[in-house]
């Protein structure tokens, strides 16, 4: 099995310990990840460094980078996506559009540009702003979207002049070394540094000296835990966290049409997306009817390794959320709720479990307030829309919602009452390069995606020109 190399400064670096990397369908090994020592963390921070002081001043340098650094992901996007699915677990066109994505958040941010904003121009004054970059960043990304995470990190901060060392998840290593390794040609030495190791590694970075800024997607748990860490030294944080997102539905949906759109919100990439549907309130008049089309859903679809063209639905990435998915589905049974669908895991040797659609869920029960974070989602009965949105409201959670129904007074009542970053009407997850993604409440600090995801790797400095 290969040992995939990181990027420090421009340079290949390896390690004499490794993160072996499994397959989640078969749990075979599928390569080698060094780990990351503290000796080489400084090389790769103090490179970074050394970068910025040229990449911050040159525009014109940065776009023509990004752009090609794009074509170099296209002419690579089969081997990327493989090693994707393969250590990932996701379908091979999921990770192909995955891979895609970088390419398209590159070019995008390349064509971007911070132009100074003028607050007053008068005879007594020219007071402008402009936005400058932060300095080198420290990127941490997690194991659902190892490349599509690592994009909405790099291609900003790139773009707006500042340096990035990419820590991936030591589940999903692999592919973000590899596209440091097509890439280290391409950018300029210390602009983009890829490294890989565990929790100590996270936590050295996010305490050395020379990091400006920390991004991290990741869990609860740990966005405390950096933001706790990056307080001593003042560092900007970005933090993308866990949601629980609520759909509300009414009743006069057309269900049949809404349960297919819920059902791919809630279990696109085996239920591992922060935005997906999480929890269904439904109105009494078609509770059975939505549970029932829900599950047939869950029943037809197509659950295998990702490398067959033919599979709709891969495996869990790793055995820790398995056992969790397992645990809260027992949780809920035992506490009353109905397996309508699925509810055990599937033959082989895979990380798989069965698509899993829950009747007479409750709040209360863990499986409801808690992120499941795979391919369970419970329908839980409301008698009012009050009653709806007061239990929808009612967690630490803030990242999506949505509502599905067709009167449009309703809706967007119902929308505006919801606590969360975005709110979805009559559809999920959608989005665009141009859509900021923030979350509320526990759900997260700070922007990304579009020009406010750009912004959020800069700070203001204001000129104020007197005119006597």
């Amino acid at each position: 099995m290969p040992t995939h190399t990181m990027t420090v400064d421009g340079k290949p670096c390896t390690s004499s310990r490794v993160i072996e990397v499994t397959n989640p369908a078969t749990r075979d090994l599928v390569g080698r990840a060094p780990v990351c020592d503290s000796y080489q963390l400084d090389i790769a921070m103090e490179g970074a460094v050394r970068a910025f002081s040229l990449w911050r001043n040159d525009v014109e340098l940065r776009r023509d980078r990004l752009n090609a650094s794009a074509e170099v992901i296209k002419a690579n996007v089969g081997q990327l996506s493989e090693l994707l699915t393969a250590e990932q677990g996701k379908p091979l066109r999921e990770a192909k559009a995955e891979v895609i994505s970088v390419a398209g958040a590159l070019r995008y941010h390349a064509k971007l540009e911070l132009t100074p904003v003028v607050i007053q121009d008068d005879e007594k004054a020219l007071i402008e702003y402009h936005r400058r970059p932060i300095g080198p960043v420290a990127a941490i990304t997690p194991w659902n979207f190892p490349l599509s995470m690592a994009s909405l990190k790099i291609a900003p901060a790139l773009a707006a002049g500042n340096t990035v060392v990419l820590k991936p998840s030591p589940f999903t290593p692999l592919s973000s070394l590899l596209l440091g390794e097509l890439l280290r040609d391409t950018l300029p030495p210390g602009v983009l540094s890829v490294i890989s190791g565990g929790t100590e590694l996270g936590e050295q970075m996010v305490t050395h000296p020379l990091v400006r800024k920390v991004s991290l997607t990741g869990s609860i748990d740990a966005g405390k835990s950096i933001a706790s860490a990056a307080a001593k030294d003042l560092k900007r944080l970005t933090l993308e966290l866990g949601g629980n997102d609520p759909a509300i539905v009414l009743a006069d949906i057309d269900v049949e049409a809404v349960a297919k759109r819920i059902f791919w919100a809630s279990f696109t990439n085996c239920g591992q997306v922060c935005t997906a549907i999480k929890r269904v309130y439904a109105p009494d008049d078609i509770y059975d009817e939505l549970v029932e089309a829900l599950a047939e859903y869950a029943r037809r679809v197509r659950v295998g390794n990702g490398s067959d063209e033919s599979t709709q639905i891969g495996p869990l990435n790793n055995d820790l959320q398995l056992d969790r998915v397992k645990k809260l589905v027992a949780g809920a049974v035992s506490e009353g709720a109905q397996i309508a669908a699925g509810g055990s895991c599937s033959e082989g040797r895979g990380h798989f479990f069965s698509p899993t659609i829950l009747a007479d869920a409750d709040d209360g029960m863990a499986v409801v307030d808690e992120e499941q974070f795979g391919p369970v989602l419970p329908v839980i009965r409301y008698g009012s829309l009050d009653d709806a949105i007061g239990r929808a409201n009612g967690t630490h959670y803030g990242l999506g919602a949505s509502v599905w129904g067709n009167d449009n007074e309703v809706t967007n009542q119902i929308a505006s009452s919801l606590d969360c970053g975005t709110v979805w009407f009559n559809t999920h997850m959608a989005s665009s390069r141009e859509q900021p993604f923030a979350g509320t409440k526990w759900s997260g600090i700070g922007v990304e995606n579009g020009r406010l995801g750009m912004e959020s790797y800069t700070e203001i400095q204001v000129f104020h020109r007197s005119r006597p």
